[in-house]
């Protein structure tokens, strides 16, 4: 892994981070490749420039409504060539501009980066869920022996 590539992931998602800070729709776009995949939990997918339009209007939206403050976790960035993996979790910091008390909302992603002719680091695949508290899973959900495994 190139350290200035991550550095430059690193960099972008500074930019992504800010355009949510600042409400800037085209900011936070500037960071996503010019074809890229958006699957956000909870909403339709969209593909290419028609990812690029629902992005804007789902942002568009965010911002008519709620005055936005974003943290940003990096968990990992691993880089192989031309593409890269990231993936950490955003915390979202709502609070609504008609009033009232603000509202947290907690998602995990995970990026697929394109490295860019001109050597720029661009988003070409995003997926997202909500972030749930961390709890054990019910132990029934899980095989007693081997044997249950195998049926």
């Amino acid at each position: 892994m190139s350290s200035a590539d991550e550095y430059a992931i690193n960099v972008a998602k500074t930019e992504y981070r800010e355009g949510h800070n600042n409400a800037d729709v085209e900011r936070i776009l500037s960071v996503f490749a010019g074809r890229f995949t958006h699957m956000p939990e909870g909403e339709p997918s969209f593909y290419g420039e028609e990812a690029r339009e629902a992005l804007r209007s789902q942002l568009s939206k965010l911002f008519e409504l709620y005055r936005v403050r974003m943290e940003v976790v990096i968990v990992n960035i691993a880089v192989f060539d031309n593409t890269a993996i990231d993936r950490g979790s955003h915390k979202l910091v709502l609070t609504p501009k008609a009033g009232g008390d603000p509202e947290v909302r907690r998602y995990r992603y995970c990026e697929i980066w394109q490295k860019q002719k001109d050597g720029t680091w661009r988003i070409g695949f995003f997926i997202s869920n909500k972030d749930h508290e961390p709890r054990m899973l019910d132990p029934a959900c899980f095989p007693s022996d081997a044997a249950a495994v195998s049926r």
